[in-house]
């Protein structure tokens, strides 16, 4: 019973895009019905610049971060672990986020002082 408690208090919060829709309306003090159309548009125009690049591309939001689209090398004995043969892996790209100066000095506050508030 107690073990059980402490797994649900350490389970990580899933945040959705509903979820960000209702802060964006809250903050705006707008309805969640006109809100929601704007953060569609900002993460549909995001996910397009991201699949437009050619192998490479960034996009820098201040005080939040940087996304990145990079190129990986191809690894031509790469191995399957689950088989042990050596398997060819292509050159393909992946997505990288750098956060900003001010989230990053937020991430690094120990969690003791902020499970204490």
């Amino acid at each position: 019973m107690i073990l059980t408690l402490i797994k649900l208090l350490y389970i990580m919060m899933t945040y959705t895009k509903r979820d960000v829709v209702r802060r964006v309306a809250e903050a705006q003090d707008e309805a969640m019905i006109k809100a929601e159309p704007w953060v569609d548009a900002v993460i549909v125009a995001l996910r397009e610049i991201m699949m437009s690049a050619d192998t490479e591309c960034r996009i820098e939001i201040r005080d939040f971060g940087v996304l990145e689209v990079k190129e990986t090398k191809a690894k031509p004995k790469a191995r399957n672990p689950k088989t042990n043969e050596v398997i060819y892996v292509p050159a393909h790209r992946k997505t990288h986020f750098k956060p900003s100066k001010l989230l990053k000095s937020f991430l690094r506050i120990p969690l003791e002082d902020v499970k204490k508030k």
